[in-house]
C-alpha cells in the first residue's frame, strides 16, 4: 500500500435538481448511512426550527437531526429542501419558511423568464 499523499476527503454527495421546482438541493450523508436533500446556503438559527426538522452538520460532513430542546441560542442548522420547495404544497410550519418558499418561487420564475427587453434608445418629448 502506498502513502496517502492527499488530505482525506469529507463525505459529500454534491448537488441535484429538485424534480418539482428545478432548484438545486444539497445531497448530504446522514449518520444512518442514508442521504438527505437539504436547502443550499441556508443555515437558520436552530431555535427557529422545530426540533424534528433541524439537521446539524458534523465535522466529517454528515448531518443528523438535532432534537435538543431548547437548542443553544447560537447553534445553526440546515433544513430539507422539501420544506422550502415552492412547488410542493405544505402547511405554514413557521413564518420564515413561508418567506423562503416565496423567495424560491421568485427564483424559479426568474430562471424561466427570458431576458428583459432592451431599453428604448430615445424617449419621446413630453412637450
Amino acid at each position: 500500500m502506498g502513502v496517502l499523499e492527499e488530505k482525506p476527503r469529507r463525505l459529500g454527495g454534491g448537488h441535484s435538481r429538485c424534480p418539482h421546482c428545478g432548484l438545486l438541493q444539497d445531497r448530504v450523508a446522514t449518520l444512518d448511512q442514508d442521504w438527505v436533500l437539504l436547502e443550499p446556503d441556508m443555515n437558520p438559527l436552530a431555535h427557529t426550527v422545530p426540533a424534528e426538522h433541524r439537521w446539524i452538520e458534523l465535522t466529517d460532513g454528515r448531518v443528523t437531526v438535532y432534537g435538543v430542546c431548547p437548542p443553544d441560542q447560537f447553534q445553526r442548522c440546515r433544513i430539507e429542501h422539501r420544506l422550502a420547495c415552492p412547488a410542493k404544497p405544505l402547511p405554514d410550519l413557521w413564518p420564515w419558511l413561508t418567506s423562503l418558499r416565496g423567495e424560491n418561487a421568485r427564483r424559479v420564475k426568474r430562471q424561466d423568464d427570458p431576458e428583459p427587453p432592451p431599453p428604448p434608445e430615445e424617449w419621446p418629448d413630453a412637450g
